[in-house]
């Protein structure tokens, strides 16, 4: 048995572009993939926090300091520019390597330029995010 669990998030990024004609996917900024861990062509879930839209994509790398969270595709009808969102990504681990896991979660501003990073432990015997 395995359990999905959270393994990387960037928490409150900006939609910065649409394009409902291109093929699909998500593109991040070089720099906020390489902060959280998440990795080119890595299948993520979006969560809108404006509209309450959820859907999930692959990722693609944007320019490194651009800021870019470009949502293409289909999913672009579910987000507008401006729209505020949290990407996750997930993982499949044994419950008994959970104590010894840690999300890595990446907080950014209005700009998608990173403020603050947190790693969340997986562990009952941890209660709060730890910064590192």
């Amino acid at each position: 048995m395995f359990c999905k669990v959270l393994r990387a998030k960037i928490h409150n990024a900006t939609i910065t572009q649409t394009d409902v004609d291109y093929v699909g996917s998500i593109t991040i900024d070089e720099d906020l993939l390489r902060a959280s861990g998440i990795k080119p062509n890595e299948v993520v879930l979006i969560a809108d926090s404006d509209n309450g839209a959820r859907f999930e994509t692959y990722v693609l790398k944007g320019e490194a300091g651009s800021g870019i969270i470009g949502v293409n595709g289909a999913a672009a009808r579910l987000v507008n520019k401006g729209d505020r969102v949290i990407i996750f990504a997930h993982l499949l681990m044994h419950p008994d390597q959970m104590d010894s896991h840690e999300a890595k979660v990446v907080l950014v501003d209005d700009h998608n330029h990173i403020t603050r990073e947190l790693w969340y432990p997986s562990s009952l015997e941890e209660t709060a995010p730890v910064p590192h």
